[in-house]
């Protein structure tokens, strides 16, 4: 399969598991919101647009068809997720918990370590590497926080089709990302991008085992 087949086929599996993710997971809290929380959805919603400034970024530095499709992959999923957050307006019941808490409070300190080294390091406040780092904050930590609430108290809100697709879409970005790599080289947009989604799949895999548990 030419490299051009290989970036069309990641990429259509990539908007039909932000489909699955989206439309399973806002079906499933409809009926159930059990060890999901707002706080996540909301720190996901960050993750998806600093991404997609991200992607925007290297899209633009140096145009091909794997950036360009990693831009739409990233709106796309954004809007799934943007239709998750309307759940918290359909069910009123849903309010604030404990565990929205603590997500917050650790999204912050993760956010304040990467200004403070960031600062230390004479990185750029707006550039790409710390885009990277604060998209770790925003994903990875809230996940970490959701494996743990569901381990404790059930995952019942949470849907079969979106823990599948959240593997699939990850392991299909970063073979994206190394396509583009390989294209493009390195840069610090494509860097930013990369850090982001190993922590990314790390922390869902962790999701995964409380869930099964």
């Amino acid at each position: 399969m030419s490299s051009k087949s290989t970036a069309w086929l990641l990429f259509g599996v990539q908007l039909a598991c932000a489909g699955v993710f989206g439309f399973s997971q806002f079906e499933q809290m409809l009926s159930s919101t059990q060890g999901v929380s707002m706080s996540w959805l909301g720190a996901f919603e960050i993750f998806l647009f600093l991404n997609l400034w991200l992607a925007w970024r290297a899209h633009g530095a140096k145009p091909s068809l794997v950036t360009g499709q990693t831009v739409i992959v990233y709106g796309f999923y954004a809007l799934m997720i943007g239709l998750d957050l309307s759940v918290v307006f359909l069910r009123r019941s849903w309010s604030w918990t404990a565990q929205d808490t603590l997500t917050a409070v650790l999204i912050s300190a993760g956010v304040v370590v990467t200004l403070v080294i960031g600062v230390l390091r004479g990185a750029r406040l707006a550039g790409s590497l710390m885009r990277g780092w604060f998209a770790v904050s925003f994903k990875a930590v809230p996940q970490f926080v959701l494996a743990w609430s569901i381990y404790i108290h059930g995952g019942s809100g949470l849907a079969l089709g979106a823990v599948v697709s959240g593997h699939v879409t990850i392991l299909s970005r970063l073979a994206q990302l190394s396509m583009a790599i390989r294209e493009a080289g390195w840069d610090k947009n494509r860097l930013g991008s990369f850090i982001s989604e190993i922590p990314n799949e790390l922390s869902w895999i962790a999701v995964t085992f409380a869930w099964v548990s």
